[in-house]
């Protein structure tokens, strides 16, 4: 069948599966030699754009899908199960292995690690109808993808990104996330955002390290000195026409519990990997998808009244966007094109540190 040896390469791969700010909400165990149990957690208490704890459902699904692709190099089927009674914020997923009738590799086998974020500017080179097609085809039937090709389109979705970049960048919730997820100074960071990946240019780097060292020093900055306007400009609006397309994952049916957002995860990896394939570079814009998670529950984010109301019209001026209504589900926004391999990526921790023999996950 297949031994512990095997079992750790297959690991060593999954690991590298995307996760929300790098947190990889996951630890391992093997059980038995065909047996993998994925302990799961999330950050949901501590990071304001965990909301539910879906996101994190959402990185479970790609961690599983990776490891049922990395297995595939070593001839093994892998399937998962939700383990029964255990807790949304704390799942416990069983994977298990046999062997394959197909000696081949799955096909987005080799793009596991290339696989990257892709923050600066892109080429504004139009998808090939091979390159529309494979990533239409990519989730499965479960998804409709839809795309925001045209130059008008991508200017509609900078405005939006712009507006979402404001909320992001006032809201005081989110100012501890927002300090504690850089690595600063990094190339690579093995479980943050290493500053050279996070897409400004050095002296905004600079700027923003000092700002961000209290919130009083964020809010000055952005009442007197539009301290909002280089990293929205850099991160945000530049970005957003500088593209090939948008891409908004669209379920066909509602997303009622956690496993369906753990399948919203495992066709995100499988659009991510098939974008890598084709000769792409992906960026997560999962902001606005989160902040209408918020509205569209009637739920409040933030203590400022301000910040909600602006939240909820965001909601709408994307589902305007979106051609849909208030009660169609997004699961996944990102964009897409040609550019340079960055020169900085995230790493992750290392397969020792991951483990959790026998033992709960630890966050």
């Amino acid at each position: 069948m297949s031994d512990r040896e095997t079992l750790l390469k297959i690991l060593d791969l999954a690991r590298w599966a995307p996760s929300g700010d790098n947190s990889q909400p996951w630890r391992f165990e093997i059980v038995a030699d065909d047996h993998i149990a994925i302990h799961g957690f999330d950050t949901r208490d501590h990071v304001l754009y965990d909301f539910e704890g879906h996101p994190s459902h959402m990185s479970h699904g790609a961690l599983l899908e990776t490891l049922r692709i990395a297995a595939t190099a070593f001839g093994l089927d892998a399937s998962w199960t939700l383990r029964p009674g255990t807790s949304d914020a704390r799942p416990v997923y069983d994977v298990v292995l046999r062997q394959r009738s197909d000696p081949a590799a799955d096909p987005l086998f080799p793009h596991i690690e290339p696989r990257v974020v892709q923050r600066r500017p892109m080429h504004t080179t139009p998808l090939t109808r091979m390159q529309r097609d494979a990533l239409a085809a990519a989730p499965g039937p479960g998804y409709e993808v839809q795309f925001f090709e045209s130059f008008a389109e991508r200017l509609k979705v900078a405005r939006l990104l712009w507006d979402n970049a404001y909320i992001r960048l006032t809201c005081p919730e989110a100012f501890e996330v927002h300090r504690e997820i850089i690595e600063w100074g990094a190339r690579y960071s093995k479980d943050r955002i290493p500053e050279r990946a996070v897409g400004v240019d050095p002296a905004t780097a600079k700027l923003m390290k000092w700002v961000m060292r209290s919130w009083p020093r964020v809010e000055f900055f952005n009442r007197y000195l539009l301290g909002t306007v280089p990293p929205r400009v850099q991160l945000d609006f530049l970005p957003a026409l500088a593209c090939a397309a948008h891409v908004l994952l669209r379920p066909r049916a509602p997303l009622a519990d956690v496993a369906d957002y753990v399948a919203g995860g495992v066709a995100l990896q499988r659009l991510w990997l098939t974008a890598t394939s084709v000769g792409l570079h992906l960026q997560p814009e999962m902001t606005p998808v989160i902040f209408r998670w918020y509205s569209r529950s009637g739920k409040s984010f933030s203590g400022v009244a301000e910040i909600n109301e602006r939240a909820r019209a965001l909601a709408g001026d994307f589902e305007a966007l979106a051609g849909a209504r208030e009660s169609d589900d997004f699961v996944f926004f990102c964009r897409v094109g040609v550019s340079s391999v960055p020169a900085s990526r995230s790493h992750r921790l290392s397969l020792a540190e991951l483990m959790a023999e026998g033992a709960s996950a630890r966050s």
